[in-house]
Order: C-alpha cells, then structure tokens, then sequence
C-alpha cells in the first residue's frame, strides 16, 4: 500500500455530493476512498464544506471517527419521533466509535470539515440515507465501493 499524506491530499480521487431540491438543508460535501478489503473494512476520508451537512443517515456498519480538521456537528434523531435527541460539536483531534444503528445528521462547522472513517461491516452494508420520515432512500455498500474501485 502506498502511503497518503491525508493533510496534503491533492492526488486523492474525491467524489462530490451535493443536495437538491428533494432536500431542506444544504448538501455540499466530498468522501475519498482509502483502502477497502473484501473482509469488510472500509477507510474513507470526508471532507465537508462550512456548515453543510452529507445526507441524513444510519450508519449499518461499526464506525470509527477521527476529526482531522475543523468542526464535525452531529445531531441524533430519534427515528420514531423525528425528534433532535441529543447534538454534539466534535472538534480536531476528537475520536468516537458508535456500533451500527446510529441514526444522525452531520454538517461541518463554520470552517468545514475534515474526518477519518473506519467501517467495519462484515455483511458488506455500511450505510443507508434516508428521508426524514426515515425511509431508505439509498444505500452504501462495500461491494459498490469495490466495483467502483475495479472499474478505475
């Protein structure tokens, strides 16, 4: 594996996800692949613009965060209630684990954004977007990822 300097990233390949109007809040952030293996374990570099957020999601997989950079906010919602449950400002150097099933929102803080994921899914299934009644509206799967990276 050659080593990647996650500061100095311009050789990263970055995919852009941006909203529309199926959406009320501002979409506009970037993922990068890093490594993903057959046996389910995904590394991915986030990079969100200030005070925009990814899709409104549940994460299927184990995930482990690492803030690189900026502010991460994360807003829990109970997906019964479509309530705010509880919010919380992750800064740089911050470092979370959350087992699958956590339902959230994410959007950088005033400067964006800047974060290490590590997935663990050994179903292949890491995350689903959803709508805000909490339909699935998509899904993010290891084998995806994996075509996506065979098909480069």
């Amino acid at each position: 594996m050659i080593p990647v300097d996650l500061f100095e990233n311009k050789n990263l390949r970055w995919k852009h996800f941006t909203g529309n109007d199926n959406f009320d809040y501002p979409i506009d952030y970037w993922a990068a692949l890093l490594s993903a293996r057959a046996d389910g374990h995904v590394d991915l570099l986030y990079r969100w613009e200030p005070n925009a957020y990814c899709h409104f999601h549940r994460h299927t997989a184990a995930t482990t965060s690492t803030v690189l950079a900026g502010e991460l906010h994360i807003i829990d919602i109970d997906l019964e209630t479509g309530e705010e449950v509880n919010r919380k400002v992750r800064r740089a150097g911050s470092y979370a684990h959350k087992d699958p099933g956590d339902i959230h929102m994410e959007h950088g803080g005033p400067e964006g954004a800047l974060v290490l994921f590590n997935l663990y899914s050994p179903d292949g299934l890491l995350a689903e977007s959803l709508a805000r009644d909490g339909t699935v509206i998509g899904q993010s799967t290891l084998d995806q990822i994996l075509k996506g990276r065979s098909s480069r």
